[in-house]
């Protein structure tokens, strides 16, 4: 797998979710929560991205000179199951390496607030990252975010569209900073550094 990008080519961080005030503190909505606050250190406000059916924001991140990062950050709006196309457009509009994509997301096989970053790889029934590796490949960035199984007989379905427990809400700001955090230190330093300090 050649990964190899220009030094200066764009980051895209796609939060992963679905739009609407209803779905907001979904556990499958944490992608969006993560990339919400990357906006808010970066201090500005998500737009509607054109033809693009998401809403983004571009910045920089990194410390000032060679490690500083320019970065575009999305939420697509297209709902979970439709993320693909929106990326893939924002993906030829910025010019942006399938490499340089990050997807932070919600993840049922890892422990609640646990995180994992990798290169590539299945999308272990995850539809959102299923669209997008349709769409362009699987060769991007993943940034997982642990969410549990769901107790008892309850469905997948119905546990991911359902909202963080209120025991979950008392550690879930700061396992989304800690998420951003690692989101962070993978684009400025790279994914051997950030799985070396985030993976656990």
């Amino acid at each position: 797998m050649n990964v190899t990008t220009p030094a200066d080519a764009p980051w895209l961080i796609v939060g992963l979710g679905n739009p609407g005030p209803e779905y907001a503190m979904n556990r499958h909505n944490v992608g969006f929560m993560v990339v919400e606050l990357l906006a808010e250190r970066i201090g500005g406000k998500f737009k509607r991205a054109g033809k693009a059916q998401a809403q983004v924001l571009e910045g920089r991140i990194g410390p000032a000179g060679p490690a500083n990062r320019r970065v575009i950050l999305a939420k697509p709006m297209s709902y979970m199951n439709l993320s693909g196309g929106p990326v893939n457009a924002l993906k030829d509009f910025y010019k942006v390496p399938v490499a340089n994509i990050v997807a932070v997301h919600d993840e049922l096989d890892i422990d609640y607030g646990t995180l994992r970053l990798k290169l590539g790889g299945g999308d272990n029934g995850h539809n959102g990252l299923k669209s997008m590796t349709k769409a362009m490949g699987s060769d991007y960035h993943r940034v997982r975010f642990g969410i549990g199984r769901p107790p008892g007989r309850m469905q997948v379905a119905d546990f991911v569209l359902k909202d963080f427990s209120s025991a979950e809400r008392k550690e879930l700001d700061y396992f989304v900073d800690r998420a951003a955090d690692a989101v962070e230190c993978l684009v400025i330093e790279g994914l051997e550094r950030a799985q070396s300090a985030y993976n656990s």
